[in-house]
């Protein structure tokens, strides 16, 4: 109150701006609604406020008045500060955020993409001399679940809590993912890789199948359209193929029903499984795989995991460091790059993953011709031209609703 009723004698106390500084005895709360269009004016009311308070109570306390001097005299060397707002929209905000996360989606799909074309290729190599799909697909099964152990011991990822009801739900898309695996394992060993990728290109067809018998949907008009160039394109490539092989031909179809039950299954049984995250979903699947696949491979194939039988692949063109090694990487790949899959499959819509997966093919396709150099007809390469673009279509065609009756 005291320092609110004095006001300053001395005339360096005046300030240099325009609008006169109120006396201290008019200052009130009304003060912080001055108008701030000269923001060094106001700068200099707030120092010489402090000024004022201070020198009036060196009435009591004499030696405040060297410091209420200092302070005036020091406020002089920040006349020229100007206070600037910098005003941000929502929209600016987000930007970085949104860069960021299309970069990482971009690397995510050329890791995806990248990781298939080495599990393809190293794959057929192993297989060309070593011919037991069975044992190479539990190998492959066995390097994923190791690397699952790894990464739910070391804390990478959180360790699901499964329930029995949960477990039951599971198996039966175990039983399919292993016989998929399998499957494509058997066509890779027997014809060209672009081939049983051209083959795949028909899961749109089983998918639209098994949904209707299964889920009783009806599918669209132009989901049935799309489907035209998928099994004309197939049909025709699969015609003119220079590898063509009944065995591999069959099992590359089969792994097309195996894996497309094994996703019309997850959308009935996903109630029961909607507390599991893709990535451990993926990898409980995959660890139960490995255990049913063991005992059939060794009752199929018996134990090829022999010094006899990788001298004889060594014969073949990959000696035992090389087939080790390659095995392991196929390995390696094949969990990987399913595991990156899961992972973008959450950042994207079900229909923008298909498109990926539909380019992801044509990658692979025109990589495994580039390294195997396998021999490939014009109208071969229409027939798989034409496959690959029903199944773009496919994937646009999903996306349009049906009117209403």
């Amino acid at each position: 109150g005291t320092a609110l009723t004095l006001s300053p004698s001395t005339s360096f106390l005046k300030p240099p701006c325009r609008n006169p500084i109120p006396k201290p005895s008019q200052l009130s709360a009304s003060t912080s609604l001055i108008q701030l269009d000269n923001l060094t004016c106001v700068h200099r009311l707030s120092w010489q406020t402090l000024f004022y308070t201070i020198s009036s109570s060196s009435s009591s306390f004499p030696s405040f008045n060297k410091i209420s001097a200092s302070f005036l005299f020091s406020s002089q060397r920040y006349d020229n500060l100007k206070v600037r707002a910098a005003p941000e929209t929502a929209e600016e905000a987000s930007n970085p955020s949104r860069m960021v996360k299309t970069l990482q989606l971009g690397a995510l799909f050329g890791i995806w993409y990248l990781l298939n074309i080495y599990f393809n290729i190293y794959n057929k190599q192993v297989l060309k001399v070593y011919p037991f799909p069975a044992t190479m697909t539990a190998f492959q099964l066995g390097c994923g679940t190791m690397m699952i152990l790894l990464m739910w011991a070391f804390n990478l990822y959180p360790k699901p809590n499964i329930t029995r009801s949960q477990l039951g739900a599971i198996v039966p898309l175990a039983v399919a993912h292993t016989m998929g695996s399998l499957l494509t394992n058997i066509s890779l060993g027997k014809v060209a890789v672009s081939f049983t990728h051209t083959i795949k290109a028909m899961e749109p067809f089983f998918t639209v199948l098994f949904s209707a018998l299964l889920l009783a949907e009806r599918p669209t008009v132009w989901v049935v359209s799309s489907l035209v160039p998928i099994v004309g394109g197939v049909a025709l490539a699969s015609f003119t193929e220079a590898s063509f092989n009944w065995i591999g031909f069959s099992s590359a179809m089969a792994s097309n029903l195996t894996n497309q039950s094994r996703n019309v299954l997850s959308k009935k049984l996903m109630v029961k499984v909607e507390s599991l995250d893709n990535i451990n979903l993926f990898s409980v699947i995959t660890i139960i795989s490995f255990i049913l696949l063991v005992p059939s491979a060794i009752l199929l194939e018996g134990v090829k995991f022999t010094p006899a039988y990788l001298h004889s692949a060594a014969s073949q063109g990959l000696n035992v460091r090389e087939l080790c090694v390659r095995s392991l990487l196929a390995g390696f790949c094949f969990h990987t790059y399913q595991q990156v899959s899961y992972k973008i499959l959450e950042m994207v819509s079900p229909v923008t993953h298909s498109v990926g997966n539909c380019v992801k093919r044509v990658v692979v396709i025109v990589s495994s011709v580039i390294f195997f150099q396998t021999p490939v007809s014009p109208i071969n390469s229409l027939g798989t031209g034409l496959a690959l673009a029903g199944v773009v279509l496919y994937s646009r065609a999903k996306t349009i609703k049906p009117k209403p009756n």
